[in-house]
């Protein structure tokens, strides 16, 4: 069984705070730009932001890495290109499954509420376990209520109206797929890799593959990306470069059912932050939800006796 510090925990529960606030801003962005923009630029942004940030770290482990240097002069060196290899891979990889997913949500937000898309894309924390088992991961029953109170508590927090499956709801289904392989992507390569490195690379990838997209559906005007200067560098610095970063380092180590179910609590702050930033009221219904929310957090979160 994995033994996590508090740290881990507390890194997914801020990349949630953040991602859940991002709601705001990704809703804003698309006022003025269409979805392969708002995503290649905000990709970018995040790449660009990581790499002072890998420079500034790399110069503070100089001197720790000095003794294991020493150690590299004896070998050939294929350790160091296996290591690189892996690191280019596992970017690529979650690069590639992060682009889909978060174009899938983009245009599936446009055909569907917000309530709908919000409910469908966290059903990862479904997901996750589902895909885990032909993975050969053992989940416990402790989990597995912890997946029911939060589906339960989803669906009083996002669903304020009768559930249908249209155009939009199965694009943003789609997208809590490829959400959840992303999750389970980070949970093999963030062992082997530096996290930090891994999600420079990854948001290049997607910025790349997003501008792709741009340049052959849609017609990018710099005065619209300038008019939503204010929520594209929300997006880029802090939900991409800072997140996705925080979820990568936090899930090390991590069951990746319980991350799961701490990143979706990103539903829950993007009600509260709708009710803050936009005026929006808190309904006993959503309140209901919010608190079977944590009731699962707290739940998976407990330590579990060990088998002798």
């Amino acid at each position: 069984m994995k033994k996590t510090s508090v740290k881990n925990p507390l890194l997914l529960f801020l990349t949630a705070v953040i991602w859940g606030v991002a709601f705001v801003a990704q809703s804003v962005g698309m006022e003025y730009v269409g979805a392969f923009t708002f995503n290649f630029t905000r990709c970018i942004i995040g790449g660009l932001v990581l790499i002072p940030c890998i420079l500034f770290l790399d110069w503070l482990k100089k001197k720790d890495e000095e003794k294991a240097d020493a150690a590299k002069e004896e070998t050939d060196g294929s350790g160091d290109r296996t290591s690189l290899k892996t690191l280019i891979a596992g970017g690529i990889c979650c690069g590639t499954a992060l682009c889909v997913a978060s174009n899938l949500q983009q245009f599936g937000i446009k055909y569907t509420t917000v309530g709908k898309a919000g409910f469908i894309t966290a059903m990862y924390i479904v997901l996750v376990p589902l895909l885990g088992i032909f993975l050969k991961k053992k989940v416990g029953l402790k989990v597995w209520i912890s997946v029911a109170l939060a589906v339960a508590g989803l669906y009083l927090l996002c669903i304020t109206e009768g559930f249908s499956l249209g155009w939009g709801d199965f694009l943003v289904l789609l997208c809590a797929g490829v959400f959840s392989v992303h999750i389970l992507v980070i949970d093999y390569f963030s062992p082997k890799v530096d996290g930090v490195k891994m999600s420079c690379i990854q948001f290049f990838v997607c910025g790349l593959l997003s501008g792709v997209g741009m340049l052959i559906w849609e017609k990018p005007e710099i005065s619209a990306i300038l008019r939503a200067w204010m929520p594209i560098l929300y997006a880029g610095v802090m939900s991409c470069g800072v997140a996705y970063t925080l979820q990568i380092v936090g899930q090390k180590g991590m069951n990746p059912t319980v991350a799961s179910l701490i990143l979706s609590l990103e539903s829950v702050v993007s009600v509260i932050a709708g009710w803050l930033l936009l005026g929006q009221r808190l309904s006993a219904r959503e309140l209901s939800g919010c608190v079977l929310m944590f009731a699962a957090i707290i739940l998976a979160q407990l330590p579990q006796k060990e088998k002798s």
